[in-house]
């Protein structure tokens, strides 16, 4: 019965067509593509302020912009194609997510990546992810696991293909679905909220081959558990991977993510001692 279930919902994945086979693939203009105005002739600003914090989270969690760098309003609004308010007011919903550290008068950062707070996230996350799972397999549709597996055979075909932005969006999805399904609306609004502060350490867990091969298999073991309703064992698997995840983060973080953003840190510091030891003389 159950095999039957499985070819079912794989049938079913395959023929949904409101699922892109392909993320965007956004090039070096990263130009913003300006929304349909609205009555009057006004523009969307709702939109425009999605997109603009869709595209300056994507260059974050990539790298783009890296850990301690100084962000340029100037030049990110012109390789996004957006004036200053909009960028601005997308910088403030990214620091809500703490992607983004806003200075007082100093403009704005990315973070270098905390070694111990995202250790402490992850083993949040993981127990967060955990009842979600178990949840998902009591509360999920038909339709719901369909539309999951359907993620998860174009996240495979993206590792097949060793497209890792395109595999990393569809995983992300993967994992915020089996939330929805779990249909506990605290419980989303919770993973929501701090789901933003692990991406650029979730990127950066799939850059060894060895180990994104590992994840690829434990999204198959993911899978099966839920189409088979198997709440317990898919609590294990879920918390296993986020584990297993934090491990090769806190292995990357500790190496060159680490040691680049300590390195681009140490001339802020030293400009500040500078600029208070000029001004001595001229005191005296």
């Amino acid at each position: 019965m159950h095999f039957c279930r499985y070819d079912e919902y794989r049938r079913r994945a395959m023929t949904i067509g409101t699922i892109p086979l392909c993320m965007p693939n956004h090039g070096p203009a990263l130009a913003i593509e300006r929304p349909a105005s609205a009555p009057g002739g006004s523009v969307d600003r709702r939109l425009l302020h999605e997109q603009a914090v869709g595209l300056l989270r994507d260059m974050i969690v990539r790298g783009d912009l890296a850990p301690a760098s100084r962000l340029n309003e100037r030049l990110l609004c012109e390789r996004l194609a957006i004036s200053r308010t909009p960028l601005r007011e997308a910088m403030k919903t990214l620091a809500a997510e703490g992607l983004i550290q806003l200075l007082p008068n100093r403009g704005a950062i990315v973070p270098a990546i905390d070694i111990d707070a995202i250790a402490e996230l992850f083993r949040v996350m993981g127990a967060l992810e955990a009842l979600a799972g178990e949840l998902a397999c009591e509360h999920a549709t038909e339709t719901d696991i369909a539309e999951i597996a359907a993620l998860h055979y174009r996240m495979r075909l993206h590792y097949v293909r060793g497209e890792r932005s395109e595999y990393f969006s569809h995983n992300q999805r993967i994992h915020e679905s089996i939330f929805e399904a779990a249909r506990n609306s605290v419980l989303l609004d919770v993973y929501r909220n701090l789901s933003g502060r692990l991406r650029r350490a979730r990127f950066a867990a799939n850059l060894s081959q060895e180990r994104w091969a590992k994840a690829m298999k434990e999204h198959d073991a993911i899978l099966d558990a839920l189409t088979r309703r198997d709440g317990p064992r898919l609590r294990t698997l879920l918390h296993e991977h986020l584990h297993n995840k934090l491990e090769v983060v806190r292995a990357a973080l500790t190496g060159s993510v680490a040691a680049t953003g300590s390195r681009q840190a140490a001339p802020v510091r030293s400009s500040r001692r500078t600029f208070r030891r000029k001004r001595s003389p001229a005191v005296r």
